[in-house]
């Protein structure tokens, strides 16, 4: 059994959630407590190359399937390669995106079939579930006043109506699993949300962490 602990991020691009990742990391560090950061794809030298692949503007006609495999081929090798071994050692992990954005971008988004994806996301993932996945969400709005119309990757520059579609595919699986998800109004003040967070980050095992 694992005796760290994974929190996971979700969200449509520009919902802040690099920003509550640095507010917990800062409130770790504070505490002195181990932790590791890992983002997907990538956060290997392998799921990079993926990465630079998969956000590539030039590959528009990258297919639905080859664009699934390709992020759960990055998926694995971070898994096996880093987070399990930082787990196994106690760690705090953080991770930027995991398998609940394949299910909300290739599932709701691209429309794959959402029983391939949840069996393809337990191979990739060797069946690891997060205990607690914080889910930012703001609208498709705000998010383009963040976020602008330059220098966006592939998946950025997609079409409104997809982006739509995947934030709709987060708040989804976010009612399935109300105990490990929480949803959070990506629009609210970062200081008010970072306090909701670590909140919920120190009822995780909590004797682990204060």
């Amino acid at each position: 059994m694992n005796k760290g602990i994974l929190i996971t991020f979700e969200g449509i691009d520009g919902s802040g959630k690099t920003t509550q990742i640095n507010e917990l990391i800062h409130r770790l560090d504070q505490r002195n407590i181990d932790y590791q950061l890992f983002r997907e794809p990538g956060g290997t030298r392998i799921g990079e190359k993926i990465r630079d692949i998969l956000l590539d503007k030039d590959h528009s006609n990258m297919l639905p399937i080859t664009e699934l495999l390709l992020y759960s081929a990055s998926r694995y090798q971070l898994t096996m390669r880093s987070i399990i071994p930082a787990l196994n050692a106690g760690k705090v992990v953080i991770c930027d995106r995991f398998y609940d954005s394949t299910t909300a971008y290739q599932g709701y988004g691209r429309g794959i079939d959402l029983e391939f994806i949840k069996r393809l996301n337990a191979v990739a993932t060797k069946s690891l579930i997060p205990d607690k996945t914080f889910i930012l969400d703001i609208s498709l709005e705000e998010r383009l006043q963040r976020l602008g119309k330059i220098n966006l990757d592939r998946l950025e520059q997609e079409a409104i109506t997809f982006h739509k579609k995947v934030r709709e595919g987060f708040i989804a699986i976010a009612r399935e699993e109300p105990e490990r998800m929480i949803l959070i109004d990506g629009n609210r003040p970062a200081e008010e949300i970072s306090k909701e967070i670590w909140n919920h980050v120190k009822s995780i095992r909590s004797e682990k962490i204060e």
